[in-house]
């Protein structure tokens, strides 16, 4: 059964693309049948493949409407393993958000440890939780924070993931550091994407949608 996974903020340059791409190459690298939904109308994800002479599974574009979720199986069928969808800003496209919310076995929301960043957050908990009865199931999907753009050796980030987890978000263990590599990435070709902390991150964040 294909897993669908939701990458979502409320803003824009919280890293949901630099996510998708790299936890996308990572499970690729693994040898997942892997695709990736662009469904933000800026369509970063698909320029990114096209800069860098590809991506080595398909990137599916034309899915950015707010009917998302009842279009996407017939588009995409059962041929992949796990599908990231890029989301656009929840503040701007809440239709299209919401239908990715719809679609998805569990979401993916990426955090700076930053005041701004972790107060957002409760923008994002209300789109998940109002979009449970627009679902199937009556329930909204599981969803993981991804601490990301970490400083080393930064007491702060501690403490926004304890303020995160008293919140009752599930914090991933993995952290993926501030670095040039990933700040710099856009439009270049993606290797080893398995050894970095979004290689880590897809894999607990599916292993834990599994318990």
């Amino acid at each position: 059964m294909t897993v669908v996974v939701a990458v979502v903020n409320t803003k824009g340059g919280t890293g949901k693309t630099t996510t998708v791409a790299y936890a996308a190459h990572a499970l690729h690298e693994q040898g997942r049948r892997v695709a990736v939904v662009d469904a933000d109308p800026q369509g970063s994800a698909v320029s990114w493949s096209r800069y860098a002479g590809g991506w080595p599974f398909p990137v599916i574009t034309d899915l950015d409407k707010p009917d998302l979720h009842r279009r996407l199986p017939g588009v995409v069928g059962t041929d992949y393993d796990v599908l990231l969808i890029d989301t656009p800003p929840l503040d701007q496209l809440k239709g299209v958000v919401v239908s990715a919310l719809i679609a998805a076995t569990v979401v993916l929301v990426p955090v700076a440890p930053t005041p701004a960043e972790v107060e957002r957050m409760r923008a994002v908990r209300e789109a998940i939780t109002r979009s449970g009865d627009l679902r199937v199931s009556g329930l909204p999907p599981r969803s993981a924070v991804l601490l990301s753009r970490t400083v080393a050796g930064a007491a702060s980030t501690a403490a926004w993931r304890e303020q995160l987890e008293a919140a009752g978000d599930w914090v991933l263990r993995v952290q993926v550091a501030r670095l040039e590599r990933f700040a710099q990435a856009f439009g270049g070709p993606i290797e080893r994407a398995s050894t970095t902390g979004y290689g880590d991150a897809i894999n607990e964040l599916l292993e834990g949608a599994q318990r």
